[in-house]
């Protein structure tokens, strides 16, 4: 980075050049972008970025991002608690809800089982997962975690998990329509309704 830039802007672009996609020289447009903005709408986006990790937790029933507890949807007396949708991020989750063809409730595992990457059954929000199976009257897990290999592993663990405590819970999958490799997060409307539609026992 120009080490003439004022100090103050350089430390803006440094923060921007932290966030995933941007390197220094698109964080410096940024920059400049903010300070030809009018003082009221800079210092509002600065307030709102300060109290974003004031203003927002998880959900403690299905660990969503939320600034209410527990959240819209698990609040939602219209919801079918019978059917629960293990998802692995909150982003596939939103992208479920867009279709508005799924009417259950929804558990965020927190990510998919990847040991070479430190991402082990102790940092999963296993625990959160079967409080919910014990606590609610759950007939059905959908397991929504994608086609990697990273999710078939996770599925796996999972299916032989609920099978060892909960063997009255049926265990299904997304399945036609997804395609080997994708995740759910980036599946269109269409495809994901299909895959809901034609889920598979394990």
């Amino acid at each position: 980075m120009n080490n003439r830039l004022p100090q103050p802007l350089m430390d803006i672009v440094g923060q921007i050049a932290g966030l995933p996609g941007l390197g220094p020289k698109s964080a410096l447009r940024i920059a400049m972008t903010f300070l030809k903005w009018p003082e009221m709408q800079t210092r509002g986006l600065g307030r709102a970025i300060h109290d974003l990790r004031d203003n927002l937790h998880l959900c403690s029933l299905c660990g969503a991002i939320t600034d209410t507890d527990p959240c819209p949807i698990c609040s939602d007396p219209a919801r079918t608690p019978e059917t629960l949708c293990l998802v692995s991020d909150w982003d596939s989750m939103l992208t479920l809800e867009e279709g508005a063809f799924y009417k259950g409730r929804y558990l965020i595992l927190g990510g998919l089982l990847a040991p070479l990457d430190n991402i082990t059954p102790e940092t999963l929000e296993l625990d959160r997962f079967e409080d919910h199976l014990a606590r609610e009257s759950v007939n059905e897990v959908i397991l929504a975690l994608g086609t990697r290999l990273e999710a078939e592993t996770t599925a796996t663990f999972i299916r032989n998990r609920i099978a060892a405590r909960f063997p009255h819970i049926t265990v299904t999958r997304l399945a036609q329509g997804i395609p080997l490799g994708a995740e759910v997060r980036f599946m269109d409307r269409e495809t994901l309704r299909q895959s809901l539609t034609h889920r598979q026992k394990l």
